[in-house]
């Protein structure tokens, strides 16, 4: 990874959310150059650099909607990593305007500027909800999805090489469940779920940060990159964050109580880290499934290989799912 990494100036969008800080703190054991962090969160970005405090690292106001903001801080950048985005379903089922000014023409702006710039390596993180989307949220990052690793056609003779990861849920990010359930938990219960039966891939954030540091490192070209990643149910892990934290606040676990409050808009109940079409040309690594936009070279094309991962693998609702034990002992390693 060093030598990826080494005198190289990177630049992070959404650089003070809880993926490009955890990128930033990651990439600076790699000696880079310079790390350029872009948000437009200033307390955010105030309060990282004072956790960081190191002189490779410049804030960077601004907004991936800005195409000229974006064209300034991309000077002389050798790699880009970007993890600007609306997260959040409700939000941009309430807001779909304003989901697709950031998550789709953002990205084309930041895809344009970055054609323009020349630089080495981008790579647009994503998520599972893209995958047959039914929400807002899911059809927006599709797009950004496409727009990225389409822009491998698109840059003519640039040499820039354009990528994708798809992340599950990352445990104790910013707006996720799990920090949502320590609240509760820490105001005596009730945990709040949605469905006894709805299902999610998760990741810690060493294995998400590890994930896009690879994709860097192995991409040729409009790849998507998704980490092999276990499935829960969310009753369970409400049950395992009640367990592990209830002692933490003073309650014995048995006290705190789980309320059903139904589904919000734009939720659905399981999802997938790949399509049936795309798992018909998916390559499978240890730890990865590598999605080509060209038949890869360096990578093997399994044939086959929807009958070979089965939907087990790539569908949450099939999947083998964790225990309450095992997903306790995640709790306890990550947050």
């Amino acid at each position: 990874m060093k030598t990826v990494y080494e005198d190289k100036t990177i630049l992070i969008t959404g650089g003070a959310g809880s993926i490009g800080s955890a990128l930033a703190k990651k990439i600076l054991d790699y000696n880079p150059k310079i790390i350029r962090l872009l948000d437009i969160n200033e307390t955010r970005l105030f309060n990282l650099s004072n956790e960081l405090n190191a002189d490779k690292i410049r804030i960077l106001i601004g907004d991936i909607r800005d195409k000229e903001r974006l064209a300034r801080a991309i000077e002389d950048v050798d790699i880009v990593f970007h993890a600007a985005a609306l997260k959040h379903v409700s939000f941009c089922e309430s807001n779909p305007f304003e989901a697709v000014q950031t998550n789709v023409l953002g990205t084309k702006n930041l895809l344009e500027v970055a054609m323009d710039e020349e630089i080495e390596k981008f790579v647009t993180i994503s998520t599972d909800k893209a995958v047959n989307p039914v929400n807002v949220l899911g059809a927006s990052k599709l797009l950004a999805e496409r727009l990225t690793v389409s822009a491998n056609l698109y840059k003519g003779a640039r040499t820039t090489t354009f990528s994708c990861v798809r992340f599950g849920n990352v445990l104790n990010s910013q707006g996720s469940v799990v920090p949502i359930f320590r609240s509760q938990v820490a105001k005596g219960g009730p945990v709040r779920i949605t469905d006894l039966g709805m299902t999610r891939f998760i990741m810690s954030m060493d294995d998400a940060v590890n994930l896009v540091l690879k994709a860097v490192q192995q991409s040729k070209g409009g790849e998507t990159f998704i980490l092999k990643m276990p499935a829960v149910c969310i009753k369970d892990l409400a049950a395992a964050a009640i367990k592990e934290l209830a002692p933490r606040y003073g309650y014995a676990p048995g006290n705190i109580e789980m309320e059903v409050i139904g589904r919000r808009e734009g939720e659905r109940m399981f999802e997938e880290l790949m399509n049936d079409d795309e798992a018909e040309t998916v390559s499978d690594t240890d730890d990865m499934f590598v999605l080509p936009l060209f038949k890869p070279d360096g990578f093997h094309l399994n044939k086959g290989a929807r009958e070979k991962t089965m939907e087990k693998m790539y569908k949450s609702n099939k999947s083998s799912f964790l225990s309450v034990e095992a997903i306790q002992q995640m709790l306890k390693r990550h947050i």
